[in-house]
């Protein structure tokens, strides 16, 4: 089966872009490349082609019951325009993907899902609504989306763009009417990088004429995934398949802030209720090394020579200029300072378990 493309596709190609695999679809990986893209980010403005995310609108009567009850978070909590961030979980506390639900209205819910899950999610949504009185729309089809990050980003938004954001706080958004835009564009105070930024999600059209004017500007540089992976990393967001999975929950994660046991019912309430209470046996952890080799996906973590876990995603840090990964390790050695080891090749070195938190978020405060 070949892999789907964005609308941007030619556009991405047109720059030069290295073109890769990821999650079903042909994406950018660099331009410039991954260093000169980060930073870009980390001290300026960066766009990135997210339109490989997928869409799900919920619905109708008991749409908050139902979302609520695929929904580690708690909907019911917050005021419309708020945007929550959770997983949908299976009856063991397994994750079936981590995603956004952004609150239009208690009838109406807009979901973000992975590109990777959006076919298995979409299955796993619909099978889960039967006996709640809501309509499903799949709209990923609809939708082309770009991330605008960086402590640039709301002046880009405003004056690039002409989209007048800066009243937006962290976590909300809104949907608007432009000139030059079909249908309602929705913007949100969002990202994936740990910098202030915004995501906009329309029509594949006004997509590509935002992305013309971003790049025709010079002052967004175009990035591409392989710099969201080291941004998303460095301040210890989670990736699924690698610190989110089947076998991987959010309690294990340490992600437990996002999974509200105080309401009623969810699904996998009870399993990471007592998971949450007898403590799990494998936790996920930050781990540091003295020396500059690079602990990758996979590579086995060792205590006094025995293996104790695996490294999830593993980097020489851009921003900070250290060997640093998180890993899946047994929970009796997730304490701070432990000292540990990665088999890196036919090499061991030594580390020591660190905060996940490797570089300190700055997104704008309320």
């Amino acid at each position: 089966m070949e892999n789907k493309r964005t609308c941007l596709y030619d556009k991405h190609v047109a720059l030069g872009a290295l073109i890769s695999p990821f999650g079903g679809f042909d994406m950018p990986i660099q331009y410039s490349g991954i260093v000169d893209e980060h930073l870009a980010v980390r001290q300026a403005c960066g766009v990135f082609d997210v339109s490989h995310m997928g869409e799900v609108l919920v619905s109708g009567p008991e749409a908050e019951r139902y979302v609520n009850h695929i929904f580690t978070n708690d909907v019911t909590k917050v005021a419309n325009g708020k945007i929550l961030y959770g997983m949908m979980c299976y009856e063991d506390g397994g994750v079936v993907d981590d995603l956004l639900i952004y609150k239009v209205a208690a009838d109406r819910y807009f979901l973000v899902i992975n590109a990777s899950n959006i076919d298995k999610d979409w299955a796993w949504i619909q099978e889960q609504a039967k006996g709640y009185d809501v309509t499903l729309e799949h709209q990923s089809e609809q939708y082309g989306e770009l991330a605008v990050q960086g402590p640039e980003a709301e002046r880009v938004m405003e004056e690039v763009l002409q989209i007048p954001c800066q009243e937006l706080t962290f976590y909300t958004f809104k949907g608007m009417k432009l000139p030059e835009a079909e249908g309602v564009v929705i913007v949100s105070r969002t990202g994936y990088t740990g910098e202030d930024g915004f995501e906009i999600y329309a029509t594949p059209g006004y997509i590509n004429d935002c992305w013309d004017k971003l790049i025709a500007s010079g002052c967004c540089k175009p990035c591409g995934l392989g710099c969201r992976d080291t941004l998303r990393f460095e301040v210890g967001l989670p990736l699924y398949g690698d610190e989110l999975s089947e076998e991987i929950t959010p309690v294990m994660a340490g992600l437990s802030m996002f999974v509200r046991l105080d309401k009623e019912e969810f699904i996998g309430k009870e399993a990471l209720a007592r998971q949450k209470a007898e403590g799990p046996s494998r936790k996920l952890v930050g781990i540091e090394l003295a020396d500059k080799a690079i602990p990758r996906h996979g590579y086995t973590v060792l205590k006094d020579g025995e293996a104790i876990g695996e490294v999830t995603t593993g980097y020489h840090t851009i921003s900070t200029d250290k060997s640093v990964c998180m890993a899946l390790i047994d929970a009796q050695y997730a304490t701070l300072g432990t000292e540990v080891e990665i088999q890196i090749r036919k090499k061991v070195f030594p580390g020591k378990v660190v905060k996940k938190q490797f570089y300190n978020k700055n997104y704008k405060k309320d």
